[in-house]
């Protein structure tokens, strides 16, 4: 038997009504069709009887009022679980209005939530709802609805903790889609970098900082990490275009060179093709002639051409060696061009040897943090440390393993530093460190955190342990100081922690 549709079930259901003599309300028309169809219709949101409950329902105390307010929305927005909330808050709040509770009443009154504490809850609530996306409707809505009730004059306790509750339950699948999302752009990034590093094998340079990126993707995301990325992608994109413009140019005109030096090679040709007829057919009239006067017009003949293929030669050679100076030039500026390309790393960001920022990145982040500091009223610290006994390491095991041993010494700095904090290499074997949000004190252990670090973490040359340390001070910034003021502060507490024996941390 066929499946009936809905519209067959409907007229079937009006004339069981008919038959039934029963009134065609909603309630007989709904229970015929659930008969009829075998199955159950949802239930239909009461909101009528519910607005009526809402007339009747005691609203004098501000507490109460408020919580009606709320009902009221619940209703509109045929929300079961804020109706819920608002029902179990009205149920905690007693008859205190009508019934005055005695000092020993079984009944405890109802806890209000502070202001204060309300009010900084909404704002973690408010600055969680401005980082998610838009597109879970329903989580703004129970954000939205948690922010009006955190706001509201005194709310309970009780209310709350159901509300959280519903909140955080669907936060947390917000959180895990935004995760995901974040660790695949980190991956489609790193595989974008990789792809250039592939293709820019013949260009030292770009290959360079393009690895760089690579390094900086493959790390834990955050926000400071992503602007490093955008910067140095800003450098690499530059100096693609710049260098692709140039050689574009100089490519265009080497064509241009090259078609000239044809047409010139063509034009001795056929100036030599001409000039081998010309004699060929005076050889031929010499030999015919049985006078004199029958050879004088041919050698006039012959001394003309002579003269005429010399001229073209003469020409043709000032022009091809006009050319092959200006192939030269090209060439020479396209070397150039490499060159500078070559030594643009020198002007970069960052440090080829360590990855860390170097002069220019480092004047940079201070700028930043500097500005960011002064703007929130945070402390900034800035550590200034320099390798122990370096010149020692260079001189018995060379410049490489003094190279491995700074490289090192970065890598290790990474992994016990916070991802806020930046490290910069300052010249040779000085490193500068920068602290957000750190005051004196805590900047010296940090300091010296990293230098126990650095006693578990052993340098290998050669299946030889090698320990590195280093002296290090530590200077909080001034109101009155720039960057540079901090960290010559910082270098002096560096070198009174040198005089005190070394692997020392000073405070400024």
């Amino acid at each position: 038997m066929a499946e009936r549709t809905p519209s067959d079930i409907a007229r079937e259901t009006l004339k069981q009504l008919a038959v039934r003599r029963l009134a065609p309300t909603p309630e007989n028309f709904s229970q015929i069709y659930d008969e009829i169809s075998g199955s159950r219709s949802p239930p239909v949101f009461p909101e009528g009887p519910l607005r009526q409950i809402l007339r009747v329902v005691p609203g004098q105390t501000p507490v109460q009022r408020r919580l009606l307010d709320q009902f009221e929305k619940a209703v509109t927005a045929h929300d079961w679980s804020a109706i819920q909330a608002v029902v179990v808050g009205y149920a905690k709040l007693g008859l205190s209005g009508a019934v005055v509770a005695e000092p020993d009443a079984l009944t405890p009154p109802a806890a209000v939530l502070p202001d204060e504490l309300a009010e900084q809850i909404a704002r973690l609530v408010e600055n969680t709802l401005t980082g998610l996306s838009s597109d879970d409707a329903r989580l703004h809505l129970l954000g939205t609805q948690l922010l009006q009730f955190l706001r509201s004059p005194a709310p309970p306790a009780s209310t709350l903790q159901l509300m959280l509750a519903n909140f955080s339950f669907r936060l947390s699948f917000a959180a895990e889609d935004q995760a995901a999302v974040r660790a695949l752009l980190l991956e489609l990034l790193n595989m974008v970098f990789q792809n250039m590093v592939a293709l820019s094998l013949d260009d030292r340079w770009l290959s360079g900082q393009t690895q760089a990126l690579v390094d900086a993707t493959a790390q834990p995301l955050t926000l400071r990490r992503l602007d490093d990325v955008q910067r140095r992608l800003k450098d690499v994109i530059f100096k693609q275009t710049e260098a692709k413009e140039r050689m574009v140019e100089a490519q265009e005109q080497m064509k241009e060179m090259l078609s000239v030096f044809i047409a010139r090679l063509g034009a001795i040709t056929q100036s030599s093709d001409s000039f081998h007829t010309t004699i060929e057919q005076c050889a031929a009239q010499i030999a015919r002639a049985t006078t004199l006067d029958e050879i004088t017009p041919v050698l006039q003949q012959v001394m003309g051409a002579t003269r005429s293929m010399a001229l073209d030669s003469r020409v043709a050679h000032e022009e091809l060696n006009e050319l092959r100076q200006r192939a030269q030039e090209k060439q020479e500026e396209l070397v150039r061009l490499q060159q500078s390309l070559d030594h643009v790393s020198q002007q970069a960001r960052h440090d080829s040897l360590t990855g860390s920022l170097n002069r220019k990145g480092l004047d940079e982040v201070m700028g930043r943090e500097i500005s960011r500091s002064r703007r929130a009223e945070n402390p900034l610290c800035v550590a200034l440390l320099d390798v122990d006994n370096f010149k020692q390491i260079n001189d018995r095991l060379g410049h490489a393993t003094g190279d491995a041993a700074l490289v090192h010494l970065a890598e290790v700095v990474r992994t016990v530093m916070r991802p806020q904090d930046m490290l910069a290499r300052y010249g040779g074997e000085e490193f500068v460190i920068v602290l957000p949000d750190t005051g004196l004190a805590a900047g010296v252990e940090a300091m010296q955190r990293l230098q126990r670090e650095l006693t578990k973490n052993f340098f290998l040359k050669d299946n030889e342990k090698l320990l590195i340390t280093f002296s290090a001070g530590v200077a909080q910034m001034a109101a009155s100081e720039d960057s540079q003021d901090t960290i010559n502060r910082a270098d002096q507490a560096m070198y009174l922690a040198k005089r005190q024996g070394k692997n020392r941390v000073v405070a400024a």
